[in-house]
């Protein structure tokens, strides 16, 4: 009884913990990157009073948090309670493998319980959504990214541990939680006379406002939308897949309206009375009315078409035959 209680004092004055840094020494084994290009998460082994350094990836803006999972071995049970683990942030260096004089914001401590899996979920942003479960614990606060590299710690929180614990070994993997956005880069290319001109974006309807910046997105299909009066309107559906960045290229056009012709090879073609002489190459032509022939032999077909500014017209001649069959 008396063990039990001085335990639940010491777990007490750890949990309520200055928020200031500390000076500590760890035994460190190695360092777990946790990368979006790595969502199973990267794995190290740990003894009891050893450490790792946890770092971030440089992409971390579909980040909600990390998940540290620590796996203990079968002969674990018995001791429950006998170790703890503890999270420091905002360390004052990185070093290698080894004995580690550190200084540290402590930001989480959980004596370890009578489990074969642990999970923490470390949040990294607000809005995070992560919630503490029967089988996931998530410490209070958030760590922005900019605070890692963090620490994560195995300690003893009782005296005289036993031999078999002292050799006993942890897997701690790391892995990102990741949310259910993904980017879109925008990237304009401006006809040669018309560069420069104003346009204005919209994507699902929101204006966007500065075209450099990348636009976090849901995975998903979205609607972008380009209006300007000196190039051609736009809309298009473009899909974004989950923690990726899509390079979008708007290719800006000139709003003149263009006409293309097709016909059979005999075939002669004029617009507005004069003859087309490579029909098949697109005509630039103002909005407005404008007429096509088409002469073929003695046969003759006169069209008028009513032009847009904005679109390209395809006129064709099609030859055909309608068979006929009466009783």
């Amino acid at each position: 009884m008396l063990k039990s209680r001085c335990m639940i004092t010491l777990c007490l004055l750890f949990l309520n913990f200055q928020a200031g840094a500390e000076s500590f020494r760890a035994l460190v084994a190695g360092t777990v990157e946790v990368s979006v290009d790595n969502p199973a998460g990267s794995s190290i082994t740990l003894g009891i009073n050893n450490s790792a350094f946890i770092t971030l990836g440089a992409e971390t803006r579909f980040f909600r948090g990390i998940e540290l999972e620590l796996s203990a071995p079968q002969r674990w049970l018995p001791y429950r309670g006998s170790l703890a683990m503890v999270v420091y942030a905002e360390l004052s260096r990185q070093s290698t493998a080894g004995i580690a004089d550190l200084d540290g914001r402590r930001i989480a401590f959980e004596p370890l319980p009578g489990k074969l899996q642990m999970i923490y979920q470390i949040p990294l942003r607000s809005a995070h959504g992560l919630r503490t479960t029967p089988y996931v614990t998530v410490p209070a606060g958030i760590i922005r990214p900019a605070s890692f590299p963090i620490l994560f710690r195995i300690m003893p929180v009782i005296k005289g541990l036993s031999e078999e614990l002292e050799t006993m070994v942890f897997q701690l993997n790391a892995k990102p939680i990741l949310s259910d956005e993904g980017a879109v880069k925008l990237s304009p290319r401006y006809p040669e006379q018309l560069r420069g001109k104003p346009f204005t974006v919209l994507i699902d309807d929101v204006l966007i406002e500065n075209l450099a910046e990348e636009q976090l997105l849901k995975e998903g299909e979205h609607h972008l939308v380009i209006l300007s009066d000196d190039y051609r309107n736009e809309s298009r559906r473009f899909l974004v897949e989950h923690a990726k960045i899509l390079d979008l290229v708007i290719e800006l056009q000139d709003p003149t309206p263009l006409i293309i012709f097709e016909g059979p090879e005999n075939a002669r073609i004029f617009l507005n009375n004069e003859l087309v002489s490579r029909p098949r190459e697109p005509i630039p032509v103002e909005p407005g009315q404008h007429e096509a022939k088409f002469q073929v032999g003695d046969y003759t077909i006169i069209r008028t078409l009513n032009i847009q500014r904005g679109k390209t017209y395809r006129i064709v001649l099609a030859v055909d035959i309608n068979v006929l069959e009466s009783e």
